[in-house]
């Protein structure tokens, strides 16, 4: 009789280990739970307009590649527009003094926050530079295959 009371009270603490793991791990699930909503997201997109204060194709900064200081009527915003192969294969330079439009959205990035272009008009040309899940497009294949085109 000794041994089915041992047995009862060591299945017992074995479920309530159980549950209590099970507790722990729905707990962590609910903290990463902002660090999702650091994702790009369309639905919180905005959009920029100014006047490019400087260009920089190949930054040294976080998040890498090329970046363009846009004066706006709200200050200067520091835009990453993803990858530069790209604004080369579409012919899209930036130079001081050019009107711009970006939309895009701020993005939490390191320690602090990067504003990340998804598409961007100059003039009557209008360039997607990031898939709507905010992946930087690359330029179009040889073999015809596009990741991304000329709005």
């Amino acid at each position: 009789m000794n041994r089915p009371i041992r047995w009862n009270s060591f299945s017992a603490w074995l479920c309530g280990a159980l549950l209590l793991s099970v507790s722990a791990a729905a707990q962590q699930k609910t903290q990463s739970a902002p660090q999702q909503m650091r994702a790009y997201e369309v639905s919180r997109e905005v959009s920029l307009q100014g006047t490019v204060v400087s260009f920089t194709e190949n930054s040294a900064t976080a998040p890498l590649g090329p970046h363009v200081v846009i004066q706006t009527a709200s200050g200067p915003v520091d835009v990453h527009l993803g990858d530069a192969r790209l604004l080369k294969a579409n012919h899209l330079t930036l130079a001081a003094g050019d009107s711009v439009r970006v939309i895009g959205e701020n993005v939490a990035h390191g320690t602090g926050s990067q504003f990340f272009a998804r598409i961007i008009q100059k003039g009557s040309q209008t360039l997607a530079l990031r898939s709507t899940r905010g992946f930087p497009l690359r330029p179009t294949t040889k073999a015809g295959k596009s990741e991304a085109g000329v709005l």
